[in-house]
């Protein structure tokens, strides 16, 4: 069974004839007459349609906002369809005589992330021949977008105009602002200076030098401003002179206040003076690499780190990873791994492609000169451990003029997190049942015979590796890996870089908790990773890096001048200079350790506490991507470690998360009043405006304020407006 194998780049850098029956008259009654001679005209030959045209012409068809439609012309030759657009399908590719072909379009191959395309366009290119006559022809075909318009308002930020007369009986203290959880009174601005100056006074129609200066219209007009202020009970000395024309009046019935107010023509506006309060700033590490590690802060990292200096993750937590071994001379490691000879493991035995030492405790991946070609010249435990528990900060040096002195970072960062290694994938990067049978018992703290029982069993086990194997098959993992669930180990697995439908093994044992991979759409919104298998055993999603086949470069970083591509660095080897190295891979062997290290800072602060209650945890705080609910893509979605571990708010924007259910995400520009059009292909989708409280940029995640709606685009309904989304606190 081989691994669930990283995909790499290299870092440097689609005459019909009607006939009608006749009844004829009824005949006259004549007498009879002799009939004329028989005449017998001689036979006619048969009448032969005149041929079509005998050549096919150029044209454009227009689908508008139809499926599919009708591309037709006559013709008296023969002719085939050279080209198709990957996003358009034809009903025949050739034929004689007259072409008629229904072209049906796939706008969502087109669809722009921006979606500001309102028509797409593709040639069919098709070849004809008639007699000794040939030649070629463009049939352009064009589809219009589907139209989605709405608008995103914070809420928290906008202001009522308008307060209930129940509010006004109570005397209501309740602040209209959802964002304000206390508010010190009310700031009012005056239109003009007098008014301003005479409700500081508390003097009006027999204030000098006022009384000389103005008309009696106008000193009882300032008279009203002033006696709002005494039936509200706020004396002269509860009014503070801000300055320009404002003031500050100490009151604690905020909504009366700011009706009487509001009703008073001499008043600009009234607004609830209110308490803000400090917000955390995300951590953000100052290692070499961490600006290109763009996993972390899309999971709410930045959150997390800030929590984490607050000193409450003390619980000590032991995450095994089952792999190909891990590099224990790596600087960016050191301190971060169970030693050998504290419970570290090499499961596998000479026979099966170990390190010709047998079953021992030093699960080293080791340098093997005679076998490089006919592997990776990379540690792939290394790098997914190094997502885990790679350590923060200055490293020793590696003798090395040209090597990092700081490197990546690690999830865990301030937290008792340790990685126990163990070696179970053989130098050509295969595994057997046999073997990871063997080490999920081992990790988990049971016995296995003839070895010494796990001094430091695991609360979380890591596995990068798997096969689409059938489920009868798989059994012994699937045993393996319950029974350690019921030991009190969280197992957690690769669901899989096949990109079908077909399960992967041992993610889809039962008490395993399968992990498909997203990365960066470029939208609000991650998008599932095509290479990342999609079933119904899928449980959660993390970052696992873009499709290598076609890599995109959303995170904004830059590596040696070029763009860095959505991929995830960590710590590596290599063995072509047998030195530590940082390499970039994707795939879902690098989503696994994600949830495992934010399912082990769950247990080490103490959110969690067994198998059963961090693994709902995870599924209830996930960002649910693509169509509502769990699906097979994204599980119940893409793990947020900031909501699940109750990190502090770092951020407060509000902004529009739209994807359909496909799980594609879209991001049309706000104008400055919220609004926005977006011009989308057909289909369901989610439209979310919600706030950001961890920075991620993912709008109205679990514990963010959103309003959601749900619209259906496509010929029936061409267009829609959501109205207005307004986004409380």
């Amino acid at each position: 069974m081989n691994h669930s194998a990283p995909l790499r780049l290299p870092l440097a850098a689609l005459l019909t004839l009607s006939l009608m029956a006749c009844t004829p008259d009824p005949a006259p009654v004549v007498p009879p007459v002799v009939p004329p001679p028989v005449v017998i005209a001689p036979p006619q030959p048969p009448v032969t349609p005149a041929p079509g045209p005998s050549r096919l012409s150029n044209q454009t068809v227009n689908l508008g906002t139809a499926l599919s439609g009708t591309a037709t012309q006559s013709f008296s030759g023969t002719w085939n369809v050279r080209n198709v657009p990957d996003w358009l399908a034809v009903s025949a590719t050739a034929g004689s005589g007259d072409v008629n072909l229904t072209v049906t379009a796939d706008r969502v191959q087109m669809a722009a992330l921006a979606a500001n395309v309102p028509t797409l366009s593709g040639d069919l290119i098709l070849s004809w021949a008639a007699g000794t006559a040939s030649g070629t022809v463009t049939w352009r075909v064009t589809a219009d977008n589907y139209t989605l318009t709405g608008r995103v308002v914070d809420g928290a930020a906008a202001q009522s105009l308008s307060v209930s007369g129940a509010d006004l009986q109570a005397g209501a203290t309740a602040v209209e602002n959802p964002a304000v959880t206390e508010a010190r009174g009310v700031i009012v601005k005056y239109r003009a200076a007098t008014a301003h100056n005479a409700v500081l006074d508390g003097k009006t129609l027999n204030a000098q030098p006022l009384g000389a200066q103005l008309s009696t219209a106008q000193l009882q007009g300032l008279q009203r401003s002033t006696d709002v202020l005494n039936q509200l009970g706020i004396s002269p000395a509860q009014r503070r002179n801000l300055g320009g024309r404002e003031v500050l009046l100490q009151t604690e019935k905020i909504s009366p206040a700011l009706a009487a107010l509001r009703a008073d023509p001499n008043v600009e506006y009234a607004v609830p003076n209110a308490v803000l309060r400090q917000q955390a700033t995300p951590v953000m590490p100052s290692d070499q690499y961490a600006g290109l590690q763009w996993a972390y802060p899309l999971m709410g990292y930045g959150a997390v780190w800030r929590d984490m200096e607050g000193g409450a993750y003390t619980r000590p937590v032991t995450v095994a990873v089952i792999d190909s071994g891990v590099r224990f001379d790596h600087p960016d490691l050191a301190g971060q791994l169970w030693q050998p000879g504290e419970g570290a493991l090499d499961v596998l035995s000479d026979a099966g492609n170990g390190d010709g030492n047998g079953v021992d405790s030093d699960p080293t991946d080791p340098s093997t000169p005679e076998r490089v070609q006919n592997r990776t010249v990379d540690s792939h435990g290394t790098h997914v451990t190094g997502i885990i528990a790679a350590r923060w900060g200055t490293i020793a040096p590696v003798g090395c003029p040209a090597c990092s002195t700081s490197g990546v970072v690690g999830a865990s960062y301030l937290a008792p997190i340790k990685v126990l290694p163990i070696r179970a994938i053989d130098v050509n990067g295969d595994i057997t049942l046999a073997d990871v049978t063997l080490s999920v018992r081992y990790a988990a703290g049971l016995r296995v015979p003839a070895i010494t029982t796990n001094p430091h069993p695991a609360q979380v086990i890591n596995l990068s590796l798997g096969g689409e194997i059938s489920a009868d098959d798989a059994a012994p993992m699937c045993d393996a890996i319950a029974e350690a669930r019921t030991a009190g180990a969280l197992v957690v697995a690769a669901g899989g870089n096949g990109g079908s439908t077909v399960p992967t093994y041992p993610a889809a044992c039962s008490a395993a908790v399968s992990v498909a991979s997203v990365s960066l759409s470029g939208a609000s919104a991650p998008t599932h990773a095509p290479y990342s298998s999609a079933y119904d055993a899928v449980q959660l999603s993390a970052p696992g890096g873009t499709d290598p086949n076609s890599p995109t470069a959303f995170n904004g970083g830059t590596f040696n001048g070029a763009a860095f591509p959505d991929m995830i660095l960590s710590t590596g080897w290599d063995y072509g200079r047998n030195q530590p190295a940082y390499m970039a891979e994707v795939g879902t062997s690098q989503a696994a350790p994600q949830v495992a290290a934010l399912a082990a800072l769950l247990l080490s602060k103490g959110v969690t506490s067994t198998p059963a209650d961090t693994l709902a945890r995870l599924n209830a705080t996930a960002t649910d991507l693509g169509a509502a609910g769990r699906d097979p893509k994204f599980g119940f979605g893409m793990i947020n470690a900031a909501a699940a571990l109750n990190a502090p708010a770092t951020s407060s924007g509000v902004g529009l998360r739209l994807q359909d259910s496909l799980g594609n995400s879209y991001q049309p520009v706000l104008d400055s009043l919220g609004r926005f059009t977006a011009l989308l292909p057909n289909g369901t989708f989610r439209v979310v405006a919600g706030r950001d409280l961890n920075s991620n940029g993912v709008y109205g995640e679990v514990d963010e304020a959103k309003q959601e709606r749900s619209v259906n685009l496509g010929p029936s309904t061409p267009s829609t407006d959501v109205g207005t989304l307004t986004v409380g606190n």
